[in-house]
C-alpha cells in the first residue's frame, strides 16, 4: 500500500482537507451494529481498572487545546464535558484512566527553533493543565511516580515528543526537553528528520544516520524511552538493534491486520520480544480497519486526480461532498482493535501489548471507543474473548510500567559510565 499522511494530521496544514476529511468525519456512515459487551463483563473490566493504571500511550489534547483556544482552560473548561473534544475530566474518570502520556505533537512542517519553541509551548499547555486542575492531574516522569499518584486517586501526566524535529537536531534540546519531564521521543513524525527515515515518508536513510543512532543512545542514557511509532521499518530495525533499553510503539497497530505503514509488521513483533518492548495499540480508523484504510487510500488518490485535472478547491468540495452522502466510508470498530491486540498477542505475547489511543488527534473513534469514556468496553472484550484479569492488567499498564522501569536501570547503569554525550548532527558548526 503506498504511504501517506494520516488524514487526520493533514488537517491541520491544509484547510481544503478540513472539509474533505471524509474517512474521519463523525457520523459520516451512519450507525453500524456493534454488540456491547454484558453488564457484568464491562463491571469487572472497571474493577480491574481499579486495582493497576490504565496507562494510555498517546493523546492530542494539547494540540487540540491549541486549535480550540491556544490553551485558554478559561475558554475551554475540561472540568466540564466537552462535546467538541474526545478528552475531558469526566469522561477521563469514567474511562477509569490511571495514567496519560500527553502528546506534545507540533507539525513536521515547522523545523529547527520553531519546532522546538512550539513544543515548549505544548509542555507549558501540559504543565498549566496539571497546576488548574491539582485534585485531577499530577506531573510524573517515573514508574513509581505513576503507581504512587495513582493510589492517591489522581491521574499520572507524562509527556511525549511525536517527531524528531521538535528537538531541532540538537542533543543539548533532547536533554532539556527531558528535563522539563519529557518521558519518551517519536523518532520521527509523518516526513523524514535529517537523521531518521520516517514510516509515510520515501526513504533517504535505509534507517538511521549516525547521529540517529547518537540520539537513541542518548534517550537511553536519560532514561527517555525510544518510540517506534510513526518511523520506517528500517528505522525501527536500527533502533531495536542499538538500543539497550525496551522500546514502545506509543500508538501503532499490527500491519497484518491492517497493511498501512504505519502499523509494526510481523518480523518487528517478533524482536521485539528480545528486546522487551510494547506496542500500544491504537484507535486511529484507518491503522485499524482494512475497509478505512482502502477508503482513505482512494481518498487520496481520487483527490490528487482532481488537483491534476485543475479542479478548484470549491469544485472538489462539492465533489466530496456528494460522495460523502452517496458513498460513506466504513467506520472502524473496537472489535477490530481488539483483532489487533489478539494477533499481537499471538506473534509477539501478551507481555508487549499496551493501549495508545490517539483520543483528540482523530476526528472520531472506532465505533464503540468514541471517547476517553470508552476504555472498559475494549477490556470488556477481551474478557469476553478469554483474556485472563491478569492479562487485562498487564495491557491496561503494567507491561508499561515493566518497560519504564527497565528503561530507569539502564539510565542509571550508563549514567555511572559516561556523561552526556557531545556528538553533534553532520551540520553543525564547531563554536568559534
Amino acid at each position: 500500500m503506498p504511504t501517506r499522511r494520516p488524514i487526520a494530521r493533514v488537517l491541520f496544514a491544509a484547510p481544503l482537507l478540513a472539509v474533505l476529511a471524509f474517512a474521519t468525519a463523525p457520523g459520516a456512515s451512519g450507525p453500524i451494529a456493534q454488540e456491547p459487551a454484558a453488564p457484568a463483563l464491562v463491571e469487572r473490566a472497571t474493577a480491574l481498572l481499579e486495582t493497576v493504571p490504565l496507562i494510555d500511550g498517546h493523546n492530542d489534547l494539547p494540540w487540540a487545546m491549541r486549535a480550540a483556544s491556544f490553551y485558554d482552560f478559561d475558554a475551554v473548561d475540561i472540568r466540564q464535558p466537552q462535546p467538541k473534544l474526545q478528552t475531558d475530566i469526566p469522561r477521563l474518570r469514567a474511562g477509569r484512566l490511571g495514567a496519560q502520556f500527553w502528546s506534545v505533537y507540533v507539525p513536521a512542517r515547522l523545523a529547527g527553533e520553531q519546532a522546538v519553541v512550539a513544543t515548549l509551548e505544548q509542555v507549558a499547555a501540559v504543565r498549566e493543565m496539571q497546576r488548574r486542575y491539582p485534585d485531577t492531574f499530577e506531573a510524573a516522569t517515573t514508574a513509581d511516580d505513576v503507581e504512587r499518584i495513582f493510589k492517591a486517586g489522581r491521574i499520572a501526566s507524562l509527556m511525549g515528543i511525536e517527531g524528531g524535529h521538535s528537538i531541532g537536531g540538537s542533543l543539548g534540546a533532547l536533554r532539556a526537553f527531558h528535563a522539563l519531564g519529557v518521558g519518551y521521543m517519536t523518532l520521527t513524525h509523518s516526513d523524514n528528520v535529517e537523521w531518521a527515515d520516517a514510516a509515510t515518508d520515501a526513504p533517504k536513510l535505509g534507517g538511521l544516520s549516525a547521529f540517529g543512532e547518537d540520539v537513541v543512545r542518548e534517550m537511553n542514557w536519560l532514561g527517555m524511552l525510544v518510540d517506534l511509532s510513526h518511523v520506517s521499518p528500517d528505522t525501527m530495525d536500527d533502533a531495536l538493534r542499538l538500543s539497550a533499553a525496551p522500546v514502545i510503539f506509543s500508538h501503532s497497530s499490527a500491519r497484518a491486520v491492517c497493511d498501512v505503514s504505519r502499523n509494526v509488521p510481523d518480523d518487528i513483533l517478533r524482536r521485539l520480544v528480545g528486546n522487551g518492548g510494547v506496542v500500544m495499540v491504537t484507535f486511529v480508523p484507518g491503522f485499524v480497519s482494512p475497509e478505512t484504510a482502502k477508503a482513505e487510500g482512494d481518498f487520496w488518490s481520487e483527490l490528487r486526480r482532481l488537483q491534476k485535472e485543475g479542479l478548484d478547491e470549491a469544485a472538489i468540495r462539492k465533489h466530496f461532498e456528494e460522495r460523502m452522502r452517496t458513498s460513506p466510508p466504513p467506520p472502524a470498530t473496537l472489535a477490530q482493535v481488539a483483532d489487533h491486540i489478539d494477533h499481537i498477542r499471538k506473534v509477539a505475547g501478551i507481555d508487549h501489548i499496551g493501549i495508545g489511543s490517539d483520543f483528540d488527534g482523530i476526528d472520531r473513534g472506532p465505533v464503540g471507543l468514541e471517547d476517553v469514556s470508552k476504555y472498559p468496553a475494549l477490556f470488556a472484550e477481551l474478557l469476553r474473548r478469554g483474556y485472563s484479569d491478569e492479562d487485562v492488567k498487564k495491557i491496561a499498564g503494567l507491561n508499561l510500567l515493566r518497560v519504564m522501569r527497565q528503561a530507569e536501570q539502564v539510565a542509571a547503569r550508563l549514567q555511572k559510565e559516561r556523561g552526556p554525550s557531545t556528538a553533534r548532527p553532520p551540520q553543525a558548526k564547531p563554536a568559534r
